[in-house]
């Protein structure tokens, strides 16, 4: 199965759009793991565990894993997540964006050393730093787009005076993954919550790749409003919370108030399909 295919199996076999963001903090873990780097792998596979039946994808972020010297425990995650839910795609969040032969190595890292379904990728390089990962054949790429911070706008908000219309940068981006691009039709965009405005004018620009949407539940985004500007029946929105479901409790019972988070939060955007 190709990305795109093992997402909307998995949207439909879950009934979501919920995907969870796996950013361990050792400081932020519950009591008995708490303060321990050791433990990432334990702390994740039990979130996994306990969310499996609820995702449409997992979102490891690799610089929690790599600044404890736990790369090991994300290849192990990683192989976890394959066993005990091989219908949840996986989304690396790595924000790559390098060309050449050293965008090959980190395509490598991504899809070849840790097995991942997607990655992310900033495309501010140009088509250079995506090509070498649509060469991974079934595989996905989702492109920076309209990102959830404030900083954004420093230059995703910019016209572009030598392209006709002089539509923002953002909007060119949607097009190029729309288009051009998208050879494979395996590229998706991240939009974050926090604009769904902007949301509902990528979507129009790209109406049928896939958007992943973070900023939902921590950072405060809208989760009604994010399904109504992004979702479509035939193009789908993986909408990340890392934080709010992740570290719902901090207590012996981490794994099952994650799940109950989990749940709220998915049926919530499932309601806002109607």
């Amino acid at each position: 199965m190709t990305f795109l295919d093992k997402l909307r199996a998995a949207e439909r076999r879950n009934g979501s759009l919920l995907c969870v963001g796996l950013d361990p903090e050792p400081t932020k873990f519950p009591a008995g793991l708490k303060g321990d780097a050791g433990r990432i792998y334990d702390f994740c596979a039990a979130i996994v565990d306990a969310t499996a039946d609820l995702v449409i994808a997992f979102k490891p972020q690799i610089a929690y894993f790599a600044a404890h010297r736990a790369e090991d425990q994300l290849e192990k995650l990683m192989e976890h997540m394959r066993r005990n839910a091989p219908h949840v795609p996986t989304i690396l969040d790595a924000k790559r964006g390098d060309i050449g032969s050293t965008a090959e190595q980190y395509a490598r890292e991504a899809f070849e050393r840790y097995g991942a379904d997607a990655v992310t990728l900033s495309p501010f390089m140009g088509f250079d730093s995506v090509a070498p990962y649509l060469r991974h054949e079934g595989k996905g790429a989702f492109l920076l787009c309209r990102t959830s911070n404030p900083g954004g706008d420093d230059l995703q908000a910019k016209r572009l005076a030598d392209v006709g219309g002089q539509p923002f940068l953002y909007e060119h981006v949607a097009r190029l993954a729309q288009g051009p691009w998208n050879l494979n039709g395996q590229l998706g965009l991240v939009v974050g919550a926090t604009y769904p405005a902007e949301i509902e004018r990528v979507r129009a620009l790209a109406p049928t790749v896939p958007l992943l949407i973070p900023g939902v539940g921590a950072q405060g985004g809208d989760a009604v409003a994010t399904v109504r500007a992004g979702w479509r029946p035939d193009a789908p929105i993986v909408v990340n919370s890392s934080r709010a479901i992740c570290y719902a409790s901090d207590g012996e019972d981490f794994a099952a108030v994650a799940r109950n988070e989990a749940i709220r939060t998915r049926d919530a955007l499932e309601k806002a399909k109607a």
